[in-house]
């Protein structure tokens, strides 16, 4: 296994990324799992709905940045 995944999560040092992906985990309930057996002890279906999250997510922000230029 890559160290990348066998490193835990550092919440000192998260990336504005990880940081809204811990959000959106904590948002759907799942948060606490998360912490205790990391992003591989998620299911397939809630790994799933946090990716589709985060994308609306950056969509909407890449929609309000547009509108500010204008």
């Amino acid at each position: 296994m890559s160290p990348k995944k066998e490193r835990g999560i550092d919440l000192d040092n998260l990336t504005p990324e990880e940081s809204m992906k811990l959000e959106i985990a904590a948002e759907i309930g799942v948060y606490d799992k998360v912490l205790e057996g990391g992003w591989r002890s998620l299911s397939a279906k809630e790994s799933g709905r946090i990716g589709g999250l985060m994308t609306k997510r950056r969509r909407l922000e890449q929609k309000k940045a547009e509108a500010k230029e204008k």
